[in-house]
């Protein structure tokens, strides 16, 4: 992934590769030592709050997506899952 600031990420839609909106970024992870982004925090949406997605959750069931899934950032956030 290109570099980018974690700031631009907030509020983004996140997409699958296939173009199904599944949620978008709440917030991120980032390494404390070097500042390297490890996640993207995603709200799911309603869609996909009961379904099983390839992702760990963080203690309000938002998908912590591991920041080598994202493919694409632009308007929106393509991911793999």
């Amino acid at each position: 992934m290109p570099d980018v600031f974690a700031k631009t990420l907030t509020r983004k839609t996140v997409v699958s590769a296939d173009g199904v909106e599944f949620g978008r970024v709440r917030d991120v992870t980032l390494s404390p030592d070097s500042g390297e982004l490890h996640d993207l925090i995603v709200e799911p949406t309603k869609r996909y709050r009961s379904r099983s997605i390839d992702f760990e959750t963080d203690e309000n069931d938002r998908f912590l997506v591991p920041i080598e899934r994202v493919r694409i950032v632009k308007d929106a956030i393509v991911v793999q899952y």
